[in-house]
């Protein structure tokens, strides 16, 4: 039989053991010894899993308190000089550890052990809604091996019989991920530094008796330069000199090759994975290619969606592969199932229909057991097998034909879009002064991206209706409460533009999903999102519209308790496509362009009932970019159509926002002022503004709100703090362009910090205006 691997396994544990442990740890109500109780048993209970599957090794290192990024800077002893390690003296770097309270404090500024400081930048892991941390590079830049956390968790592993395969990013990979923060330097200079840690990582990986290594290499699908494609083989040929060391096996995922097929090929590793499931057309040339030594791992089974997988289309695709590779062909998943939940048998109350179709990481062990038996030779006559296949078939076939997918009349709307659907009436620069007329705004108009903290009053209301225990009509009333509070506490700290708090939304992708027809959803379907932020996916299985209106009612009870401007709030037709599980019998773009319609549809309901600003959230717009840019113009061109369609029906006056988060504009800077917002409200705190160079260099024409108050960190942000960066952000956009608001939804916060951050953002406000009147 084959061997069969994968490459990494969600973290969070099924019923998010991990984020209630790291929570409790933060607010001291957990010891440090407990939380770490707590990864020991998921960590074992994860690797049970994948030996009682039948899977060959067992992957060690995918486990994190946090990001799997951030445990490569600890591990390299890569920590920002503003967290105070290492010690004052540089000679005990090697003998000292990256503790768990550091490590904490560079993913979210605080801990509860040492002071609080400015915590990382956090940006998406390539095209997920999964957020890494960024390493950071100083002048004179050190590494040195600063943690064990890799090696315990082997012979933890060890001690309980299995055989380990451990992960680890790649070098490059590692390099590419991060910024120069302080120097004039190219990242690469940094390389003849980190390849001797490399090269003790893997001595030492050799010492704990590994035979194999999984290197992850993601880079190697994007378009690299050629000067890292040169570094490539220069770091690889030295990692190869010593031949006390493990088998490596380079990863890579999310994409194909391309044009770094041969460079993949030919690289000094004894084995190469590849990603089957996003582009396998240049399988047969990668196998002619790759040296006849060495073992060339595929991934199969879809690590980001949750479809059952076709195992017999599989088979007949490897029985040929198999015949020229024989035992150097390796199965796996296509990258890690971080990005999958955890267990589809906790889903007692999911449809049965759509329940056979799926499949998430622990059913997606089995199909990969499945598809090694059906492979084997000796097995084509076991009855249990064929018996298991027959069911997947019948699945697959079964959803195929089913009514509840497929609507004519959905489908009809979608083929009579024209481009006046597209197009709003004015151009900016004319529209902007009927909505100034409209709605009478100071320079730099604070506001808020949208929701207020869940409260645990609000969960627990929230619990309790859908347990039955409340009426819908005590529900409403008790949230109505809830938004009456926001709007109150927003007009005492003297907000320009107010918001209604989302008290009724679970999540920003869910919510809506609930109330569009073509959904379906799980109780349990946790995936991290980061650190400690978990999101439940909707699943689009069918053809999407809209039932009725979704936000209307509760946006006129906000707005009949204030005089000043309210914002309407809804999640985009990108973002709810890119954080969803997408049906895959349908492109992508007709999904999306279904969704606009319905958001189309709501946006109209919002202006005929009186709501003069309304925000459309595009968070994923950037994430859902593809890896390689000769696919770029076909995405942008039909994500901003799709925006463009829910945003343009509205009259002049009627102003349009959006929402993006932790994007780097510059490549698609043009695209962003293709869906011609009115205002733009952006992530630039953790970066010190300097996302907004794109939007200078590019003298982008509408108006745009630079997030000041990082809500991914419980610190409060100080009124000279966000003075300075106001003070940044005019050195890039004109004074009267300029918004002033947080990087994001303040859900996952508490009242307390939220009031004073708030209170020092309006302050700041008041400050800038000031300081403009006086010049």
């Amino acid at each position: 039989m084959n061997t069969t691997h994968i490459l990494g396994f969600p973290r969070i544990g099924k019923q998010r053991e991990l984020k209630k442990a790291v929570e409790a740890y933060w607010r001291n109500e957990l010891s440090l010894k407990e939380l770490k109780e707590t990864g020991k048993m998921l960590r074992a209970r994860h690797w049970k899993l994948q030996a009682d599957a039948g899977l060959d090794y067992v992957t060690v290192g995918d486990f994190s308190w946090y990001d799997q990024v951030l445990d490569m800077s600890a591990t390299l002893g890569v920590v920002p000089p503003r967290y105070d390690w290492p010690p004052a003296n540089p000679e005990d770097l090697k003998n000292t550890q990256v503790d768990l309270n550091t490590y904490f404090r560079m993913a979210r500024g605080r801990a509860p052990e040492g002071k609080s400081a400015h915590a990382c930048e956090m940006t998406k892991w390539f095209d997920t809604n999964y957020h890494y941390l960024v390493p950071e590079f100083y002048l004179n830049q050190s590494f040195a091996l600063s943690s064990t956390k890799l090696f315990d968790e082997i012979e933890e592993a060890q001690g309980l019989g299995y055989k380990v395969k451990p992960t680890i990013l790649g070098p490059l990979s590692y390099l590419w991920l991060g910024k120069v923060k302080e120097g004039d330097f190219n990242k690469l200079d940094l390389l003849d530094k980190v390849i001797p840690c490399y090269q003790e990582l893997l001595t030492k990986l050799h010492q704990l008796g590994i035979e194999w290594v999984q290197i992850d290499e993601p880079i190697l699908v994007l378009e690299i330069p050629s000067q890292w494609q040169q570094a490539f083989e220069l770091t690889y040929d030295k990692l190869a000199g010593n031949k006390t060391r493990p088998n490596k096996l380079l990863s890579t995922y999310f994409d194909d090759l391309g044009k770094n097929l041969s460079l993949a090929c030919n690289l000094p590793v004894e084995g190469l994975h590849i990603d089957t499931t996003r582009g396998n057309t240049n399988v047969p040339e990668l196998i002619k290619q790759l040296p006849s030594e060495k073992i060339l791992s595929l991934g199969l089974i879809d690590g980001r969606n949750i479809w059952k997988t076709d195992l017999s289309g599989l088979i007949k695709y490897l029985k040929p592969i198999q015949e020229q590779l024989h035992d150097r062909l390796w199965l796996s998943c296509s990258c890690s199932l971080l990005h999958t939940p955890v267990d589809l048998n906790q889903e007692i109350k999911l449809d049965n229909e759509i329940k056979s179709c799926l499949s998430f990481a622990t059913q997606k062990l089995q199909e990969l057991h499945l598809l090694n038996k059906a492979l084997d030779l000796k097995n084509t006559r076991d009855q249990s097998i064929e018996k298991a296949l027959q069911a997947v078939d019948e699945a697959i076939d079964n959803r195929k034909h089913s009514k509840r997918i497929h609507r004519a009349d959905v489908q009809k709307r979608v083929s009579n879009i024209s481009a006046d659907l597209t197009e709003r009436q004015l151009s900016f620069d004319q529209r902007i002064k009927q909505q100034n007329q409209n709605v009478n705004l100071p320079l730099f108009p604070t506001t808020t991206i949208g929701s207020f903290p869940q409260t645990s009053s609000i969960r627990k209301t929230r619990r309790e209706y859908k347990q039955g225990n409340i009426t819908e009509a005590e529900y409403t009333e008790k949230l109505k409460i809830e938004i009456a509070f926001a709007v109150k506490k927003q007009e005492a700290l003297e907000l320009d533009v107010l918001v209604h708090g989302e008290a009724e939304r679970n999540d920003m992708v869910e919510y809506f999903g609930e109330q569009l027809s073509g959904f379906a959803f799980t109780e349990f379907g946790w995936v991290q999102s980061y650190g400690s932020r978990c999101v439940k996916p909707p699943i689009i299985f069918g053809d999407v519209s809209r039932p009725k209106a979704m936000t209307v009612n509760w946006i006129n009870y906000a707005q009949s308790l204030t005089d000043k401007p309210l914002k309407g709030m809804l999640t985009g037709p990108v973002t709810i496509l890119n954080w969803s599980f997408v049906r895959d019998d349908l492109p992508r773009e007709i999904i999306c362009l279904q969704i606009a319609l319905a958001l189309r549809d709501e946006v109209l309901d919002l202006e005929k009932s009186g709501t003069k600003i309304i925000q459309i959230d595009e968070a994923a717009l950037r994430e859902g970019l593809p890896l390689k840019k000769q696919h770029w113009d076909h995405y942008l061109k039909w994500a901003v159509k799709a925006f463009k369609i829910c945003s343009s029906g509205v009259n002049n006056e009627t102003q349009i926002h959006t929402h993006m988060c932790y994007s780097e504009f510059n490549d698609i800077i043009q695209a962003v002022a293709n869906m011609d917002a009115d205002v733009i409200t952006i992530e630039t705190s953790r970066s010190d503004m300097k996302l907004l160079d794109a939007f200078k260099n590019f003298n982008y024409p509408n108006d745009i709100g630079p997030g000041v108050y990082d809500i991914h960190s419980p610190n409060v942000p100080k009124v000279d703090e966000i003075v300075n960066l106001m003070d940044h952000a005019q050195q890039r956009v004109p004074v009267e362009r300029l918004w002033i608001n947080p990087d994001c939804g303040l859900k996952t916060r508490g009242w307390e910090e939220v009031e004073a951050a708030l209170g020092n953002m309006v302050t700041a406000a008041k400050t800038m205006r000031t300081k403009i009147e006086s010049d």
